[in-house]
């Protein structure tokens, strides 16, 4: 069996669009306001993406969905990570799991992080896991500038 890892990061600034919410894991933060993207800019689907493309070695999230196609414009980013995940099948390789943690200090993710991982493993088709961290005041992000998610995949294959 052959077995490989990716590595997946994402970060998206806070948007100055004040109709814009925070969507991260495929949850809306109703009360949050939301990050500058092309897309939904949920840094958590976006980071998952990576790590299932890298660990298949297939590119990375902007060479498949520009954004610079106007077709990805708002585009639902766990619909993304769906598309992924079946691009990654269509090679032969198998998502075993993933494994995000993002880097924020407000809104609290604990009480949904359940629903994100259940929405990820859906759209996945395998385990996800979401942990948070604080910045600790460290950085831009510290600052409140944004929110970075870093993600680890593996995938499988049966050996050829």
């Amino acid at each position: 069996m052959q077995v490989r890892v990716g590595l997946g990061v994402d970060l998206h600034p806070w948007s100055d669009d004040p109709e814009r919410r925070l969507r991260l894991g495929g949850v809306t933060f109703p009360d949050a306001a939301g990050l500058a993207g092309h897309s939904d800019a949920d840094a958590v689907a976006h980071a998952c993406a990576d790590a299932l493309l890298g660990a298949a070695g297939l590119g990375d999230i902007g060479q498949h969905f520009p954004d610079t196609d106007p077709r990805w414009k708002g585009a639902d980013s766990v619909a993304l990570l769906a598309e992924v995940a079946r691009r990654v099948r269509d090679e032969g390789w198998e998502p075993g799991n993933v494994d995000c943690s993002v880097v924020l200090d407000a809104p609290k993710l604990a009480p949904v992080r359940r629903e994100m991982a259940e929405v990820l493993t859906a759209a996945v088709g395998a385990p996800v896991t979401v942990t948070g961290r604080r910045t600790e005041g460290i950085g831009a992000l510290g600052r409140g500038e944004g929110v970075m998610a870093m993600a680890v995949a593996v995938v499988t294959r049966d050996a050829a």
